[in-house]
């Protein structure tokens, strides 16, 4: 039985437990007003006999007779019982109810811990993937020109087409990255899927996500991000 069956099935019974705990200490609750009633009619009858007797001249002040019966001792002390008996069973609904608490804590921090691994993995291995990308962005500086730099892009990407791949969006990369690992495009965030670099040799970005920047394939010709397309039209406007 694994974990979360075990905790389910002990769940399904704390309602009822918890009902059974609750009905004694309402019947507890209910001596207990009892027995403090009946305790305050005999305190109140007997200090009404003390007053008569020092009036009377029976009893003086000082006498060792001011004092409650027997009879309403032992009621005080039953009383202090019951409340006893109430203060733990409360304690033991409390305690019933918080070790529930604590398992499904336990439970819920290995989920988490169980998800951070799995996100460290596969940001890892995507760390792995773009490593090509990397390498290829380090030697760009020798290359002859900004179009060469694009087709060994497009290189890239023909080696992967052969793999199936579903449209990646910047939801992916709220996975822990490496803080050494590069970041490119509007979005400030690593290599992942289709990339595509601006045409503009003095870009300050260079590279782009198709998804951040709207295209799903390969443009055709030379390509510029909004940026450096903004510029090249204000220049053209001089």
């Amino acid at each position: 039985m694994s974990f979360i069956d075990e905790f389910q099935s002990n769940l399904e019974a704390l309602p009822n437990t918890l009902q059974r705990k609750y009905s004694l200490l309402h019947d507890l609750d209910k001596s207990l007003q009892e027995i403090q009633r009946q305790n305050e009619q005999r305190c109140e009858q007997e200090i009404d006999d003390m007053k008569r007797g020092i009036k009377s001249g029976n009893i003086t002040p000082n006498s060792s007779l001011l004092k409650f019966s027997d009879d309403a001792l032992d009621e005080q002390k039953h009383a202090i019982r019951i409340a006893d008996e109430k203060v733990a069973l409360a304690i033991q609904a409390y305690d019933l109810v918080d070790s529930h608490i604590q398992q499904l804590d336990q439970y819920l921090k290995k989920i988490d811990e169980d998800q951070r691994r799995e996100r460290e993995n596969v940001a890892a291995t995507g760390s792995a993937s773009t490593a090509p990308d990397h390498i290829m962005k380090a030697g760009k500086a020798g290359e002859s020109s900004n179009r060469g730099r694009k087709k060994t892009r497009l290189t890239t990407a023909t080696a992967t087409a052969a793999t199936p791949t579903t449209n990646t969006t910047s939801m992916e990369l709220d996975l822990p990255v490496d803080p050494n690992e590069p970041t490119y495009c509007f979005c400030n965030q690593v290599s992942y899927g289709e990339m595509v670099a601006c045409d503009n040799p003095d870009c300050k970005i260079e590279w782009f996500h198709y998804g951040c920047v709207g295209l799903k394939e390969q443009p055709k010709g030379k390509w510029y991000c909004s940026d450096c397309a903004g510029k090249r039209k204000r220049r053209k406007g001089r």
